[in-house]
């Protein structure tokens, strides 16, 4: 068994080691920067002016808002995802519908507060019946794509009310269920394009028919509508 003797006799000639002279010991020492660490803070908005931050908002709001006029199955709109469009068509749709005729006493035409939360609520319903079925999509992606997809039917409603101020009758009604039925296609076509890659492929049918319930009430408070 090795004693403390035998240890000092071991080490006893490390005190004899010296450092050349010649050799350089100077030098600076530094942390590596991950490169992704770097990107974040060249990219900070913490001093950004608050002008710029708008814009920029507006711009990624403009650009989802393109991507549901040109629908295809991509997670495009899932990437960077925002309550502000769906915001934005959700007062504009309840302020056109605000204000129907009233007939037989009562009073015409949903509210506003009827129809935010028919929006609203209708968008939660479908992202809960989602996530139950197996969806990978967030609970705020799903309300992002259900929000921004209701753009064509509120470009209809805009429609609807021009076609009732100048043109009655038949041909109004006419006219009027052309577009709706139009829109309805265009924003149940757009929102499945987005939320079909993130469904399981044999629960698909039963992801697609509360949001073609969804749209389809809109669309009819939309055709019902009377100033």
């Amino acid at each position: 068994m090795a004693t403390a003797a035998d240890a000092s006799r071991s080490f006893a000639g490390l005190s004899d080691v010296s450092i050349p002279e010649d050799i350089p010991v100077e030098g600076d020492i530094t942390v590596p920067v991950d490169s992704s660490r770097r990107e974040d803070d060249e990219f900070s908005t913490l001093d950004e002016p608050v002008k710029e931050t708008i814009l920029r908002d507006l711009r990624a709001v403009g650009k989802k808002f393109v991507h549901v006029l040109y629908p295809k199955q991509s997670s495009e709109l899932l990437q960077d995802w925002d309550l502000w469009g769906p915001l934005l068509l959700c007062v504009t749709l309840a302020l056109l519908l605000q204000g129907g005729a009233a007939k037989n006493g009562s009073q015409g035409g949903p509210q506003f507060a009827e129809v935010f939360v028919i929006i609203w609520f209708g968008s939660i319903i479908i992202t809960l019946n989602s996530k139950l079925l197996g969806g990978t999509i967030s609970f705020f992606q799903s309300l992002c794509v259900l929000g921004y997809c209701i753009m064509p039917l509120t470009v209809a409603m805009v429609v609807c009310r021009l076609v009732l101020f100048s043109i009655t009758g038949t041909v109004s009604f006419a006219v009027r269920l052309v577009v709706v039925v139009a829109s309805f296609g265009w924003s149940t076509f757009a929102s499945t394009a987005f939320l079909a890659g993130s469904q399981p492929p044999n629960r698909k049918g039963l992801v697609v028919y509360p949001v073609f319930l969804f749209y389809f009430v809109i669309s009819w408070m939309i055709l019902t509508f009377s100033p």
